[in-house]
């Protein structure tokens, strides 16, 4: 016979708050380890050229990186609770920015306005928002509402969309469509039916092939991806060098820092197109297990989500690690030419400050949840082996 919680709650002890998921933490750490290797010896050649210091790219992907860890303990230990509370705050100060970079005040670049000069930093307030409107969302998701029709979907949708228009502005369709990306995963982790979810798929699709047909630049992406080597000096040339990059690594690689594409073949190589210089030089079987630690990764934060407190927190970190996803899935489907070309960062290896200290930033709001996950997992398992029953 099962003895119920209020037989043995006397004689128990309380369970406490853990401390947070390690494995978070150092498959984190071990994917910016990753990065800062892999950003200099894909960006010495590009800093030596630009900027007569080959170390350009390292030392400051170094400062960030260690901004980003402090940062990331920070908010391991600042309560979850305290981001709820804040959340209009945090969301707020995103508009804020993306509203600045629309104007005299925002700086352009490839024609492209998504940065925001401060001094020696640059601000790319995109990535904020893409966090912004995970915190947003993760509130105001009613899986009761959602389970029953589409419109109890309409808060959080009404927020992506928001963000997503105004990251449209700068232009940057990448960046906007993994926030609707992400929302739907979200929705769906909050029980949304597969149908809506189809549809609203469909839904995003279209707008996205309307937005990339009225826009003459987006549209030779699309039509270059068809055939990259119709345009091999233009639209396609990227595309090309990369699959260039992948196919002579071979299995194993060339070596590191024997990447012969990152000798001005590929622009920026350090950035968006990291993943085709790791292919180069480490060969498929480093990018694979790159990308299983990004599965590691994933696989923990659902663990995380699956034990945590609330819904709130189980919302706010299903979001950040379908955030990390979406940008890996499309990252590697641009760099592999299984999609049009466009810009997205590989997380936590691309070079980039904004992005790597945002990230680290929402790593740290799951480290602080998953405290409250293990405590969680205790309290379950001590329930199965004291024989608790219902009440």
């Amino acid at each position: 016979m099962t003895r119920t919680r209020k037989q043995v709650k006397e004689t128990r002890k309380p369970v406490k708050i853990k401390g947070f998921d390690k494995y978070i933490f150092l498959a984190t750490l071990l994917l910016v380890a990753i990065g800062i290797v892999m950003v200099f010896s894909a960006s010495y050649v590009n800093a030596s050229q630009r900027y007569g210091d080959p170390y350009h790219f390292l030392k400051k992907n170094i400062f960030f990186a260690v901004l980003g860890t402090i940062v990331m303990i920070f908010m391991s230990f600042f309560s979850y609770k305290k981001i709820e509370k804040l959340r209009w705050t945090i969301a707020g100060t995103a508009a804020v920015l993306l509203v600045i970079v629309l104007t005299p005040l925002g700086t352009s670049f490839n024609g492209a306005q998504r940065w925001i000069l401060i001094g020696p930093l640059t601000i790319m307030p995109s990535e904020i928002a893409k966090f912004a409107s995970i915190i947003l969302i993760a509130k105001y998701i009613k899986p009761k509402l959602i389970q029953k029709s589409l419109l109890g979907a309409l808060n959080p949708i009404m927020i992506a969309g928001f963000f997503f228009a105004m990251i449209v502005l700068q232009p940057n369709l990448s960046t906007a469509g993994s926030i609707i990306i992400t929302s739907v995963c979200m929705l769906f982790a909050a029980g949304l039916q597969f149908k809506y979810v189809i549809g609203t798929v469909a839904a995003g699709l279209s707008a996205g092939g309307l937005l990339a047909f009225i826009s003459p630049y987006r549209w030779k992406r699309v039509t270059s991806f068809m055939d990259p080597f119709k345009d091999e000096l233009g639209n396609g040339y990227q595309v090309i060098q990369s699959l260039y990059a992948l196919g002579t690594g071979g299995l194993f690689g060339l070596g590191l820092g024997r990447s012969n594409e990152k000798f001005l073949y590929i622009p920026e190589p350090q950035n968006d197109f990291i993943f085709a210089i790791i292919g180069e030089e480490l060969g498929y079987i480093g990018c694979i297990i790159i990308l299983m630690v990004y599965v590691f990764l994933i696989y923990r934060c659902i663990k995380v989500a699956m034990n945590a407190p609330d819904f709130f927190s189980c919302m706010l970190v299903t979001g950040i690690a379908s955030q990390i996803g979406v940008q890996v899935l499309l990252n590697v489907a641009v760099v592999t030419s299984s999609m049009p070309p466009t810009g997205i960062p590989l997380p936590f290896i691309s070079y980039g400050g904004t992005s790597l200290v945002i990230l680290m930033a929402a790593v740290g709001m799951v480290l602080n949840v998953s405290r409250y996950s293990r405590a969680n997992e205790a309290k379950t398992r001590q329930d199965k082996q004291d024989g608790i029953g219902a009440e």
